[in-house]
Formats: structure tokens, C-alpha cells, sequence
């Protein structure tokens, strides 16, 4: 039996109701669905560290393993930038894929780089049709929402391996975080984005409905972007292409040109200030305004 003041605390933000986990195990978790268990936790450190360490201690958790928490307070995004929301005012989720088990035909290695590309993109999918919300995606990672005529983040997307055969998708997403919450500077949700539903409960099945059906293609197609239709897809949708940016990699190196194409590894490439053309595969893309261009 639930104690009271456990009961009082997740209803003490009516405006944030907490996730019903059995109706989205009744909705999503079905014999032909990629979905095989769904678990909804008050608060942890980082979905994606504990999905990772299940993993590691059973040594056998089949794909499809979905972890849901109300709060985090250590997630993590690329490069150890941390991300940190309001309890409830977010989706925090993390699942396990295993595109390498050869029992259902491997995926090669070097397409896994385009599972963070295709979660963006299965996302915002999702959300132009839950919440009519036009989402953009910034390579290689983030999720962007129009506020008040600008470019803001609202969501973010991490993927790390986890043992052999197996990688570990988490995403962030502001939902119904205000004005006043939000983390830093340039930050943006769904709210703010004028969604026409905030409704975590909703939002989360056809998030996770989309990333069903995309990976399924994807897997179906040996991991081809180009035959599952990802690649085309998500050029539509990247708000990087086109734009003047600074790629910031490795080693303190920096490239600055407009991102012109993606290559068949997800690689952005860009048209470099010198003249010829460079791929990036890591590092922290900026978007640069027509006044940085110079």
C-alpha cells in the first residue's frame, strides 16, 4: 500500500499529473510490439545509467527494455552537459536497443551512428502529430521548438553503447516547463512552443510508437539509411543543412562553413571556409547567426 504523504507528493502538482505506468504497459507493451517491459520511477540519477547497469547485472534483458522517470538529477547529455527539469514537467526516457543480436540479423557497426539521428526524427514525428508541434532537428542531437520567432531546445538525445550487440537511447524533452523554470538561456518545451496537448501520458506513447516504427524499418533494411528512408527524412527535417556553422571537435580544433550534406555514416559534412569539404562525426555543432558569418 502506497503511505499517504508518497500519495499526497505525486499529486502535488495537479497541472503535472505522475505517468499511469499500467495503461502505458497495457498500450505499449503488447507480443508483436518492440516494447517488452515499461517501468516508471519517482526520481533516479540518469535513466540511461541505470537501464545500462540492468543490463550489465542480468546479463540478458531483451531489446525493447523501457525506463521512465518523473525527475532525474544527474542525466546527462553529449559531452557531460547535464540537463535537469522540474519533477513531471518532462519525459525522461531510456530504452535498449540491440541492433547487433544476430539472431534477428545484425546490424553493422558502422550504421549504429545513426540510431541518435533516427530517435530525432522518430521524435519529431511523433510530436508534429501528438502535439502539432513543428520540431527541427540540430545535427547531431538536439531537438529544436519555435518560441516567440526563435530557435530554442527543448529536448535532447543520448546514445551509448551497452556491452556487446546493445546500445541504450535516452531522450529529454521539456514538456510543460515555463518561461521561469527553464535550465539556461536559449532553452525552450512544448509549452512554450504552443502545443496543443502538454499530457505526458499521450506524448510518451506516440514518442515511443514512432521510435517502434522507425527502428523496425531501419532494422529491416540492414541498417541502410538510404532504403529505410532515414537519411532522406532527416535532411528534411535538419535545421543544421544549409546553415553557416562552427563545428567545435576534438582536440580543441575548430571548422567553420555551411553544413551541406550528411554522409552515409550520419557524418555532417561541411563546406569549409578554406575550400574543401570536411565530415564530422563528433563535436558541438553552432548554429552562426548572419552576423557571426564573417
Amino acid at each position: 500500500m502506497t503511505p499517504p504523504d508518497a500519495e499526497a507528493h505525486r499529486w502535488s502538482d495537479l497541472d503535472r499529473p505522475p505517468l499511469n505506468a499500467a495503461a502505458l504497459r497495457r498500450a505499449l507493451v503488447r507480443p508483436d510490439s518492440l516494447w517488452t517491459s515499461l517501468d516508471v520511477v519517482r526520481e533516479t540519477g540518469s535513466t540511461n545509467s541505470d537501464l545500462t547497469a540492468r543490463a550489465a547485472r542480468t546479463g540478458s534483458l531483451p531489446e525493447g527494455a523501457v525506463l521512465v522517470a518523473e525527475a532525474q538529477h544527474a542525466a546527462r547529455g553529449r559531452l557531460d552537459r547535464r540537463w535537469s527539469a522540474p519533477a513531471r514537467s518532462g519525459l525522461f526516457v531510456s530504452v535498449l536497443l540491440t541492433p547487433g543480436d544476430e539472431r534477428r540479423g545484425a546490424v553493422p557497426v558502422d550504421r549504429w551512428g545513426w540510431i541518435p539521428l533516427l530517435a530525432g526524427v522518430a521524435v519529431a514525428t511523433a510530436l508534429s502529430r501528438a502535439a502539432g508541434v513543428d520540431t527541427a532537428l540540430k545535427w547531431p542531437n538536439d531537438l529544436l521548438v519555435t518560441v516567440d520567432g526563435e530557435e530554442r531546445k527543448a529536448g535532447g538525445i543520448l546514445a551509448e553503447r551497452a556491452g556487446d550487440g546493445s546500445v541504450v537511447l535516452g531522450i529529454g524533452l521539456n514538456v510543460s516547463l515555463t518561461a521561469d523554470e527553464l535550465p539556461v538561456p536559449g532553452a525552450g518545451s512544448l509549452l512554450l512552443a504552443g502545443a496543443r496537448t502538454t499530457d505526458r501520458d499521450p506524448l510518451l506513447r506516440a514518442v515511443l510508437r514512432s521510435l517502434e516504427q522507425w527502428y523496425g524499418d531501419w532494422r529491416a533494411a540492414g541498417g541502410d539509411p538510404v532504403a529505410s528512408g532515414l537519411q532522406e527524412t532527416y535532411a528534411a527535417g535538419c535545421a543544421t543543412l544549409g546553415r553557416r556553422v562552427r563545428a567545435l571537435l576534438p582536440g580543441e580544433r575548430e571548422v567553420s562553413g555551411e553544413a551541406v550534406a550528411l554522409d552515409g555514416d550520419g557524418r555532417l559534412v561541411i563546406a569549409t571556409d578554406e575550400g574543401g569539404l570536411q565530415s564530422v562525426g563528433a563535436g558541438d555543432i553552432v548554429h552562426l547567426r548572419p552576423a557571426e558569418s564573417g
